[in-house]
Formats: C-alpha cells, structure tokens, sequence
C-alpha cells in the first residue's frame, strides 16, 4: 500500500480556490494551473490528466516528470521537489518505455536513409493530443494565445509561412469544443476558436488558397454563431467579402457586407469604421463612387470614437495606419476616375508613415498603392522611387495579394516605359513578381 503524499495534498489545499471562494484548490484547478504554466513558459501544450494528479497525492507516484515536477514548485509556491513530497525511487530516475532511436542513427560518417522523399516522410507524421474531458479558462487563452502567435507571424511574413502551422493549430483547438465547459467558458472559447478559424482563413486567402480560405471562413462563422458573437459574426463577413472581390464575384460581396451590417449597434466604433471601409471600396468598384465617398465618411467619423480597450482581438491590427490606408483604397477608384487624387494621396502618404514595423505587409500595400496611383495620375518618376520602397517592404513576405499588387504598379507603369526611372522599376518588378 503506498504512503500518501500528505505534502502535496496539503500544498494543493493551501492555496484558495479561484472557483469556489472559501474553499481551498482543487484538483482540476491545479492541473489548469499547471498545464497553464507550462503553456506560458514552454509554448508547450500538456494535458495533465486529473487522474495522474490524483495518483501523485495517494503516493502511487513519487517522481512525476521534471516539466511537471517544476510547473508544481511554480505554482504551489515550493523551492524544492521534497517540500512537496517528492523523491526519487531507489532506482533512480523513473524508467521511460521508449522506442529504440540508436538503431536510426548511421555508423560514423555514414548518411540518414528516410526511405522516401523528406516531403512524403514528414507527412506521415501524425501527432495528436487527447483532449480534456472538460476544458476551463486556461484552455481559452492557450486559444487565444496560439492565435495571437499566428496572427502576428502572418502580418510579418504573409500567409505563406503560417497556413500549414495555423491549420494544424486550428485542428487541435477544433477538438476542443468536443469538452465539456461551463455557459460563459464554451461562449469564450467558441469566439477564440472562431478567430483562430479567421485567421486561417486569411492566411490562405493571402496565399491563395481560395478553397481552404473558404472553409475556415464558413467555420469561423459557425464559430460566431454558436457562440453569440455578433462581432466575430461581422469581422468575418467582412473578410468573406474581401476574399469575394477579389474573386470578382461582386453579387456574393455585396450581400455579405450587407449581413455584416446587420446588428451594427453591437459592434464597437473600430468595427463599423472597418465594415463601412469595405462597403465604401466594393462600392467604388461597381462605379457608385458618390456613394462610396458617403461610406468613407461614415467610416471617418466611427473610427474618430474609436477606443482600442473596448475592440475585440481581432480587430487590433485596425489602428489609424490601417484606416487611411484602407479608405484610401476605397477612394482610389474615384481619384483615378476623376482624375482629383489629392486627398487619397493625402490618407496613403498617412498610412505609410504611420505602419509599424509590426505590420510590414499593411505598409508594402499602402506604399505599393500609393505609386501605382502616382503611376497614374500623377508623377511618374516620384511614383517610381516610391515603388522601389514598395519592393523593398514585400521582401521577404510569401503573399499571392503582394504579388498582385505589384503587378498592378507594373501595368500602371506600362505607359511610361520611355522614362528611364520609369524603365528600371518595371526591370525591378518583374524580378520580383
């Protein structure tokens, strides 16, 4: 019969429970606690079994892992491994049932045999995690992190570097949803995948992967839907609607930035600038441009209350860069039409002074923008050191729309090839593109 873990017992007890006031910790707090810990200082996912812990306090365990073993000090506030009870067996270290690596390595000077090509072996790599029976507030921001992570990895790299990790993230948060949860925990975690599941989605729209980019949008919605999410609702409408203009499918873009507007009250003042910004750009593009202008303004004056501390995750890349920049490309349109590009000119200068080295991508669009619309209407030779900047911002992003986007700049520069400045842009550009 082993002898109980008394110590561990009673350091778990010592600490109040954040659940339950007046009562000490139990131990699924403990095991969130610890497996959250763990996520904060290894950027590892461990799903620490209540049943384990509860082997751990009966004794049956008395050298638990060193990641856990520490987690524990951490947590309980411990300095040493005995002051929770915990010693090694007679034997030493606990023996790890492992399978045989020595026999993959080659003798001395002797070259790894996969058998097939690299690409095939590492897609027969599968790795699955079991998933909690019940799932609390640790699991939602390891969602909620996880996405921050991608997010920020997609802004500075472009989609291409993120799609295939963020689909494998997106997978194992899916799972997730299968547990149980308390009412407010399942709706938290609803809205936290469903943004991971747009942020997906965005990375395959960036590179081109329409089918993909699709599927995680209608499940970002399905997200939003069953988690009351009206805003999570219209930022994915909205992305939905991007991805559908540039398909050229005007007809779907216009209802769905339609549905995006619905319930605009429940949405904060940075969420209707961005939804009546891409009303305002599909709208310049079917040629409505007095209307589009209407929407711009509409757009300026819900972003001129717009309070950041009150905006979801989601829209914290909508700061006053990516405003201008993206009313300027509702604007754009109009300004080539009319041939009056001042102000639009005015919101990109804007845009691309104010881009953080955060958002690379957001300042090669505006900047990129910016010359093609100088190509245009404008001065070709400023419009051509402009575009070099531009190149100079899209290295190093894996993005279909980048791309695009120069492409663009290149045609606009199509008519001014006699220019000399002009001339070594398009010989810049089409290495690039």
């Amino acid at each position: 019969m082993p002898e109980p873990n008394n110590l561990l017992r009673s350091a778990r007890e010592r600490v109040p429970s954040r659940v339950v006031p007046g009562e000490p910790m139990s131990r699924r707090e403990l095991t969130e606690a610890v497996t959250g810990w763990l996520w904060s200082t290894t950027r590892r996912r461990y799903d620490l079994d209540i049943r384990l812990l509860a082997k751990w306090e009966r004794g049956e365990v008395r050298w638990p892992a060193a990641h856990y073993r520490a987690a524990l000090r951490a947590v309980l506030g411990a300095d040493t491994d005995s002051e929770l009870g915990f010693r090694p067996s007679p034997a030493g270290r606990a023996v790890v049932n492992h399978l045989s690596l020595v026999d993959s390595v080659p003798d001395y000077g002797g070259r790894v045999n996969l058998g097939v090509s690299p690409e095939e072996f590492l897609t027969r790599i599968r790795m699955e995690s079991p998933v909690p029976a019940r799932v609390g507030w640790t699991d939602v921001e390891q969602v909620r992190t996880t996405t921050r992570a991608l997010a920020t990895s997609e802004n500075l790299f472009g989609g291409g570097l993120s799609c295939d990790a963020a689909a494998g993230q997106l997978r194992w948060a899916g799972r997730l949803l299968k547990a149980q949860a308390s009412n407010d925990t399942k709706h938290a975690l609803l809205e936290a995948v469903g943004n991971l599941a747009g942020v997906v989605a965005f990375s395959a729209f960036d590179v081109g992967d329409h089918q993909a980019a699709a599927r995680c949008f209608q499940f970002a919605l399905w997200c939003a839907d069953e988690g009351n999410s009206w805003p999570l609702r219209a930022a994915t409408l909205a992305d939905m609607t991007r991805q559908a203009v540039y398909l050229n499918n005007m007809d779907d873009a216009l209802s769905l930035i339609e549905y995006a507007q619905v319930r605009a009250d429940r949405l904060t003042a940075t969420g209707r600038a961005m939804i009546w910004t891409v009303h305002a750009r599909l709208l310049a593009i079917i040629g409505r441009h007095a209307e589009a202008r209407d929407e711009v303004q509409r757009a300026d004056a819900y972003f001129a209350d717009h309070a950041p501390a009150e905006d979801p995750p989601w829209l914290v890349y909508y700061d006053r860069a990516e405003h201008q920049g993206t009313t300027a490309r509702a604007l754009i349109p109009a300004a080539v039409a009319e041939r009056r590009p001042e102000q639009t000119l005015d919101r990109l200068v804007e845009a691309v002074a104010l881009h953080s080295d955060s958002y690379p991508r957001s300042r090669a669009f505006s900047r990129t923008r910016l010359a093609a619309l100088l190509m245009t209407v404008g001065d070709p030779r400023e419009a051509a050191a402009v575009g070099h900047l531009a190149i100079a911002d899209a290295a190093g992003l894996h993005s279909r729309r980048i791309t695009d986007e120069l492409r663009a700049l290149d045609r606009a520069a199509e008519r001014h090839g006699a220019i000399a400045e002009v001339a070594e842009l398009h010989h810049a550009l089409g290495a690039v593109t």
